[in-house]
């Protein structure tokens, strides 16, 4: 018989493993991805203060008036707008925080959407 893996238990693993090596100041705070089944969120966070400073989903009005469900256009729309919002604040230089999952898909599009709105990583 195959063993049945919990899927939640093994991303929380990848994403514990991620977070030891990954670090945001306040001169490179981290671009931090959570992925839900219907929308994706993504916050650039300073990990030295414990606080969020900018903050983008699918869920903002400016996104979910044009793309309805969760598909990597809305993925790289919430890139473009964290990047929007991050470089209003002054932040250009980011660590990139998966949280995890891997990269592709939505994630892949999330991140292209970031560094074309203007972040580096």
């Amino acid at each position: 018989m195959f063993k049945k893996y919990n899927r939640k238990a093994v991303r929380d693993k990848k994403r514990r493993r991620l977070r030891n090596k990954l670090f945001g100041t306040s001169e490179r705070p981290r671009l931090s991805v959570y992925r839900s089944s219907k929308h994706i969120y993504a916050q650039v966070i300073d990990d030295t203060v414990g606080s969020t400073l900018v903050a983008a989903s699918t869920l903002d009005a400016d996104i979910k008036g044009e793309i309805i469900g969760a598909n990597a256009e809305a993925a790289k729309k919430t890139g473009q707008l964290v990047a929007k919002k991050a470089l209003e604040k002054g932040i250009k230089k980011v660590v990139f925080d998966r949280g995890g999952y891997i990269y592709h898909g939505r994630i892949a599009a999330l991140a292209e959407g970031a560094r074309e709105g203007g972040l580096e990583f």
